[in-house]
């Protein structure tokens, strides 16, 4: 479900926008053969061929959207969009369809306001180009904060286009898809040093359950969807393991499960990044 949380410029409505250009990118999207070439140069090289032979092809084919007409008045909370389909081609369709609806019905919402308060006898003419944020507002913000001493970026086209070094985080979204442990299917973890497959998940709750005393938060009160989405994040990415903790309670389940993993990579001889 794709919402918003607040009515822009202290208002009490926003005018849904930016359809349009959401339905032509799900239309259009694939992975360019010069996309997948440059994920294989920044991707650990234990990245699986299979996946970049997925990429080359996927398409949206399967996915369903649900949408108000745009133009309509909307409130916050309520789903704008509803996408269905399986959970990898819904994030990667989610952050663009987030700057898509966003821009688009703050400015759609800024020229209504002008409207409604004067009535419909006053011309407006839309002059703001000069001060917009780039025509490609997103990859300028990329590029410039770069030019002025940022170290990398998460946006993987401005990564390709200007050299920029990528890094990220999963999403909140990927730590919700999972509901307990029960949905792991991979469970083991290879040694970094001796290449023995480890039982990382017992690790896991070796050490939540070590740390609980400790730091003073009950192990069986950790949401498990979110231990669960951890460890297999760590063990898709040993060497890069970056937790987002503040999903669910950051003190009485985010922190304790992230550590709960970094502890168990560090038995593994990996190192949690933070």
């Amino acid at each position: 479900d794709l919402y918003f949380r607040k009515n822009p410029f202290g208002g009490e409505f926003t005018l849904f926008a930016g359809l349009e250009e959401c339905l032509k990118f799900i239309n259009n999207y694939k992975f360019q053969s010069s996309d997948i070439d440059y994920l294989r140069t920044t991707l650990p090289n234990y990245i699986e061929k299979e996946f970049y032979d997925y990429l080359s092809a996927l398409n949206m084919n399967d996915i369903k959207i649900y949408a108000l007409p745009e133009g309509s008045v909307v409130f916050p909370r309520l789903p704008l969009l509803r996408i269905e389909g399986p959970i990898l081609k819904g994030q990667l369709l989610e952050t663009t369809l987030l700057t898509l609806v966003n821009y688009a019905s703050l400015v759609a919402t800024n020229a209504a306001r002008f409207r409604a308060t004067t009535g419909p006898d006053k011309s407006f003419h839309e002059f703001g180009l000069r001060r917009a944020q780039g025509p490609d507002g997103g990859l300028s913000a990329s590029k410039y904060c770069y030019l002025g001493g940022f170290d990398g970026t998460s946006n993987v086209l401005a990564g390709k286009l200007y050299g920029i070094p990528i890094k990220g985080t999963h999403a909140h979204a990927y730590v919700s898809s999972y509901k307990n442990l029960d949905d792991l299917k991979i469970r083991e973890l290879a040694d970094c040093h001796s290449g023995e497959l480890r039982p990382f998940v017992d690790l896991c709750l070796k050490y939540l359950n070590e740390l609980g005393p400790v730091l003073k938060f009950i192990p069986e009160e950790t949401n498990k969807g979110e231990l669960a989405a951890f460890i297999s994040y760590a063990i898709a990415f040993p060497t890069g393991f970056l937790g987002l903790v503040d999903t669910y309670d950051v003190l009485k389940s985010g922190l304790p499960n992230f550590l709960s993993v970094a502890c168990a990579l560090h038995e593994c001889n990996y190192e949690a990044m933070g």
